[in-house]
């Protein structure tokens, strides 16, 4: 844990307005990844090719696929921290890995981002780490992102909803526009 704790300061130091894409992932079916160079967003699907909608939600009364949490951002420095490794980022389970500051306070519920042509907005409904996530990082990668300054950093990632379609690639710059 106090390894974990002192890579805090590298994850606080992440660009505030404008970041990185690192990462694309698309999970085609349960439990596999596709790792991309580059994808489409679509307001209806998400991530074209992953199988969120498809998938549905436990959170939602009928079960369809929560478009609050349509596509699923995770800090890079974060995913680096967990992971130990950047060729283990991708088991995470997130879509899109960023080098940029997802705090609470950097990005509330409403913030746009750009992304290449697309353009996403943070939901207010929060990215929780989960017994997978512990069985994939270890106990105390979960402790981390569930502590009252995981949670404030968004260290688990967060969730988002596309609201213009879009193509994207690795290396785009990942920018905030402002809230809706």
């Amino acid at each position: 844990m106090a390894q974990l704790e002192a890579g805090l300061d590298d994850v606080r130091s992440s660009p505030k307005d404008e970041g990185t894409l690192q990462l694309i992932v698309r999970r085609p079916e349960r439990l596999e990844r596709e790792l991309v160079d580059e994808a489409s967003l679509d307001v209806e699907v998400g991530l074209v090719g992953d199988n969120w909608l498809t998938r549905g939600s436990t959170v939602t009364p009928d079960g369809l696929a929560n478009p609050e949490m349509q596509v699923t951002l995770m800090n890079s420095r974060v995913a680096d921290l967990v992971a130990g490794d950047r060729e283990r980022w991708h088991i995470a389970g997130d879509q899109l890995y960023v080098d940029m500051d997802m705090s609470r306070t950097n990005l509330p519920p409403g913030t746009r981002l750009a992304i290449g042509t697309a353009v996403l907005e943070v939901s207010a409904a929060p990215h929780t780490g989960c017994a997978k996530f512990s069985e994939r990082f270890g106990k105390d990668a979960l402790r981390l992102v569930s502590t009252a300054v995981g949670q404030e950093l968004c260290l688990r990632g967060i969730n988002t909803k596309v609201v213009q379609s879009g193509d994207v690639r690795v290396g785009d710059a990942v920018r905030k526009l402002g809230t809706a």
